[in-house]
């Protein structure tokens, strides 16, 4: 069902990779693989991070790793969970540091719905874009690597004055594929329980995100 493969327009432009439809074609095999069991998210979520944010519109890149792979949970974007879903983990962390950090300890929203960063120019990119139920890292050898790989490395050569948030070890091993010299690299231990309390509470990235992007003439976002 490639049609539900949607417009990603600039992105198709910007990534010679998609340009040459290399993306329908990891969606075909996953399509092939969900007519066999259960996969995250739903085919009409897949590429949902790249269609609410744009290649030029982007500003800040938080990359993750998988989609959730229990039910309910896998929306499209990175960490994000649909409201009414249990927070997960890393992303109760992840939204104690915006309070922290940000709004003096206070959470600006209840909400675990993170379209409303998307909206305003965050990429919220998982380094594979599907998984099997239950089995994280399920689909790395799928392809989506390479495409995402794409992404950033296109984003980093493409445009400028960008931040790139890594968290955790499999996050900053993508740092090969971004220039330092032309954007802001963030790294700091992933926000999971197993490891928010090494690092990643207190790392500061929002505020730093932001006054980031107004030296750079850019609107900093509303977390």
């Amino acid at each position: 069902m490639l049609e539900s493969v949607p417009n990603l327009g600039d992105w198709t432009a910007a990534v010679p990779l998609m340009g040459e439809g290399y993306h329908r074609q990891v969606t075909q095999t996953v399509e092939q693989l969900r007519a066999e069991g259960t996969i995250y998210p739903a085919r009409q979520h897949v590429f949902r991070a790249l269609a609410l944010t744009s290649f030029e519109a982007t500003k800040v890149v938080i990359v993750g790793q998988d989609p959730y792979h229990g039910p309910g949970q896998a929306d499209g974007l990175a960490f994000s969970v649909r409201d009414g879903v249990p927070t997960p983990p890393s992303l109760r962390n992840i939204l104690r540091e915006v309070a922290d950090d940000v709004y003096g300890g206070i959470s600006p929203s209840a909400s675990t719905d993170l379209t409303r960063w998307a909206c305003q120019g965050l990429l919220l990119l998982n380094a594979s874009l599907t998984v099997e139920a239950g089995r994280a890292g399920s689909h790395h050898r799928l392809g989506w690597i390479q495409l995402t790989d794409a992404i950033i490395a296109r984003l980093s050569a493409g445009r400028k004055h960008l931040v790139f948030m890594l968290w955790g070890q499999y996050a900053a091993s993508k740092r090969s594929l971004i220039d330092p010299e032309r954007h802001l690299v963030l790294e700091a231990p992933h926000p999971s329980p197993l490891s928010a309390y090494r690092g990643f509470l207190g790392c500061r990235h929002f505020s730093k995100a932001n006054a980031y992007l107004e030296a750079h003439g850019q609107t900093p976002i509303v977390w």
